[in-house]
C-alpha cells in the first residue's frame, strides 16, 4: 500500500514518535523511507556585514542540527531493518520543503510529528503539521508525543 513514506524530523521529541510509527509503518508494507530535514536558507532580513556574518553562523549550526536530527533517525531505521535514504532539504519554510519533497519523490504517505500548540502559540509560531495537511495531495499520518 505504502512503497514510500516520507519522514521530515526536526530533533524533536514529536519527530521520533513519528519515527517510531514510520519504522512500523514500513515493516508492514515493506516501504521505502526517505528521512528528510529542512533548513530555511534565509531566515534574516536585513543587510551589512552584521547580517552576513549572522547567516553564516546560522547556516553552520542549522546545517549541523539537521544532520545529527538526520542521522539519528536513520540509526532507529537501520536497526529496524527498514531501507533508508536521507536529505538536508532547503526552502523558504519547512512546510513547503516537505510538500515539494513529498512530490519530487513521488512517495506515497508523509508521516510526520506536531507539537501540539494551540491558541497564541500557535498563532505566532504557525503549525508546519497544518500547513502540509493544507498544501498536501499525500495521505499525512500526524503523530503527537
Amino acid at each position: 500500500m505504502f512503497k514510500h513514506i516520507l519522514v521530515p524530523v526536526d530533533g524533536s521529541s514529536t519527530s521520533q514518535v513519528a519515527v517510531g510509527k514510520a519504522i512500523v509503518l514500513a515493516k508492514s508494507f515493506d516501504s521505502i523511507v526517505t528521512v528528510i530535514y529542512v533548513i530555511d536558507p534565509y531566515p534574516f532580513t536585513g543587510v551589512g556585514t552584521d547580517f552576513a556574518y549572522g547567516q553564516a553562523e546560522y547556516l553552520s549550526a542549522a546545517t549541523a542540527e539537521a544532520n545529527t536530527a538526520v542521522q539519528t533517525a536513520k540509526d532507529n531505521f537501520s536497526a529496524a531493518g527498514v531501507t533508508v535514504n536521507t536529505s538536508i532539504v532547503e526552502a523558504h519554510t519547512a512546510w513547503r520543503g516537505i510538500v515539494e519533497a513529498g512530490d519530487s519523490l513521488k512517495a506515497d504517505l508523509i508521516v510526520m510529528g506536531s507539537h501540539g500548540r494551540s491558541g497564541l502559540e500557535k498563532l505566532v509560531l504557525g503549525s508546519v503539521a497544518q500547513a502540509v495537511l493544507s498544501h498536501t495531495k499525500l495521505p499525512v499520518l500526524v503523530m503527537r508525543d
